[in-house]
């Protein structure tokens, strides 16, 4: 497992280009599926020639343009844009085949469309082994919680900024925010980058994790205030795409069944980011002062540098299957052989490939009811989230007289509550959503909804009891135990959330996904600049309670979605209509 790692990472696709060992040598059958005997395996009417052993497992089915459209939208790697002509099919029956053109390939028009070679193509993320496919997503989950730290620790050192720079409190809590702002940015540029056949994932995690870790040295050494600004709000621009990507990264690799587990612990790698930095930076700030914070933010992440170059391989199905088709076509000498991306790539104008970058994200989120609905939900727990970096400095550094350090401790109960939903979560997942699916391995979209609709009354009953607890009469175990409810409903709505978009919106997920983090990131961004005047003018109590009155606003949203979301969604030009 840890060869094929290294070959498929990025470390490794250098080192061919180094050392001149192209690709196509890697496996040394793949041109014999296209080559007989060294003649191209093409007659001069167009039809393949398959090799003797590739036969036993591959079935020609010659189809109209309508039907191979319809295979191909069935295909992982869904496609709005399917424009196929008309082809000749080599391989399963499933769409995970080769397809090769009947016209005349010297003729031009008409593509061979290079896929998978079966239902069990090594190559494919769907058939990597199970234990590649959880270390896999153990990095993703590494480097989400690398960047994630990055917004929180900062916080741990907002008294040393404000002394160094002689600017407010609101003004030093800027270098949350803006931080935060660049990372719900940022995916609305990266997502739709990382769909791009010939980018895929890999290109855009590590190039822009390493502008992410050069511009740290930035931050620590700001010659002044606004510099320190623009720097943080540039680190949280280029930290962003695991934030919005990674879910498409872990949905390249698992069906629908599995990927709610794998949903869930890149989930918790999330909420252990925001949730460990001020214990992380407290100390580091309390004794060594606030560019500390930040030397560790820049230790952490340019480690996740070092490992994400040298192990993790490439999962977009698009880019896997470009880079087959550039290696076939050096072996077969077929210029008409493209992947099914390459080929609408190609179609696309520049004002087309502008608009789907640009346009798209925005348009999904903004006018599309379920989308909307949803993401301005979770935008309000997100920045709740960042409410609690203001309010328990107020509570347990002002009412119970903790220290910085100890301050960063009081944020265990939100992990720990997430630690403690995840046993009952994957038994229901096992016990309860497993045997919904059907015999394709697909569920109803509207089917992931009910944990959301527990963890709905969750978010108040913290808000609620946080709020009146934290009192020096109350001991300080109290508040902390009512922040782990944060977690439990916010882990509920997460997932299910997330799960729910995942279906409903197969061909967009990773803009789906963007659109979801840029709303959430705004009230991330929002919340905590009002949060402190807020706590400090109302009192923890109805501060509180007036976060809570807010969340119980937004309760029905998941039973509304769970009775009517169907029918919503078949009114939808863009959401799926086969479930």
């Amino acid at each position: 497992m840890l060869w094929g790692l290294l070959r498929d990472s990025t470390l490794g696709t250098i080192l061919r280009l180094v050392i001149f060992r192209r690709e196509d040598t890697l496996d040394p059958e793949l041109y014999q599926r296209y080559m007989v005997k060294g003649t191209p395996a093409y007659s001069d009417t167009g039809e393949v020639r398959v090799a003797e052993q590739a036969r036993d497992d591959a079935a020609i089915d010659t189809s109209t343009d309508a039907e191979v459209e319809q295979e191909v939208g069935q295909q992982q790697d869904r496609s709005e844009r399917s424009r196929v002509s008309s082809t000749t099919r080599v391989g399963s029956a499933e769409g995970h085949g080769k397809e090769t053109s009947n016209a005349d390939p010297e003729k031009g028009g008409d593509s061979a469309i290079a896929t998978w070679y079966s239902d069990t193509d090594p190559e494919n993320p769907r058939n990597w082994p199970f234990g590649r496919k959880i270390f896999v997503t153990g990095l993703i989950c590494f480097l989400t919680f690398s960047v994630y730290i990055g917004s929180a620790i900062y916080s741990a050192g907002t008294l040393g900024v404000m002394e160094h720079f002689g600017v407010s409190q609101v003004a030093a809590t800027l270098g949350l925010t803006l931080f935060v702002a660049g990372y719900g940015i940022g995916p609305m540029l990266w997502a739709p980058m990382s769909e791009i056949p010939y980018l895929g994932r890999n290109v855009v995690y590590i190039g822009t994790l390493f502008v992410f870790v050069f511009f740290q040295f930035a931050v620590v050494y700001a010659r002044n205030f606004g510099m320190l600004l623009a720097f943080r709000f540039l680190t949280g621009f280029f930290g962003s795409p695991v934030l919005a990507t990674g879910g498409a990264s872990l949905a390249d690799m698992f069906s629908p069944a599995p990927r709610a587990g794998a949903i869930a612990i890149w989930g918790l790698a999330a909420i252990c980011g925001p949730v460990l930095g001020p214990l992380i930076g407290g100390f580091a700030a309390m004794n060594k002062g606030w560019q500390w914070p930040i030397w560790e933010l820049l230790w952490l992440s340019g480690f996740a540098l070092i490992v994400m170059i040298i192990l993790l391989p490439e999962t977009s199905s698009a880019n896997i299957l470009w880079r087959r088709s550039r290696r076939l076509r050096k072996l077969t000498g077929r210029k008409d052989l493209k992947s099914q991306g390459e080929i609408m790539a190609e179609q696309m104008t520049a004002k087309e490939a502008v608009l789907d970058i640009v346009v798209r994200p925005f348009s999904l989120l903004f006018l599309e009811p379920i989308l909307l609905l949803l993401n301005l939900y979770l935008a309000l727990i997100y920045g709740l989230l960042y409410v609690w970096f203001e309010s328990f400095v107020i509570v347990f550094e002002g009412i119970y007289g903790f220290n910085l350090g100890e301050e960063g401790l009081s944020f265990l109960g939100i992990l720990i509550g997430g630690f403690v939903v995840i046993p009952p979560f994957f038994l229901y997942l096992w016990k309860v959503q497993e045997p919904q699916f059907n015999e394709n391995g697909e569920l109803k979209p509207e089917k992931r909804l009910p944990p959301a609709c527990v963890g709905a009354f969750c978010i108040p009953i913290c808000l609620f009891w946080f709020g009146w607890t934290s009192r020096p009469a109350v001991h300080w175990i109290c508040p902390i135990i009512a922040s782990s409810f944060f977690t439990i409903g916010a882990f509920l709505l997460f997932n299910s959330v997330l799960n729910y978009l995942g279906d409903a919106y197969p061909d967009h997920a990773a803009t789906v996904l963007a659109g979801n983090d840029f709303m959430r990131s705004s009230f991330g961004a929002g919340f905590p600049l009002f949060a402190g005047a807020m706590y400090r003018n109302l009192g923890v109590g109805w501060a509180s309670s007036t976060l809570g009155f807010l969340s119980v606003a937004f309760i029905p949203i998941p039973f509304v979605l769970y009775i009517y979301g169907e029918r919503i969604r078949l009114a939808s030009k863009r959401a799926r209509h086969d479930l």
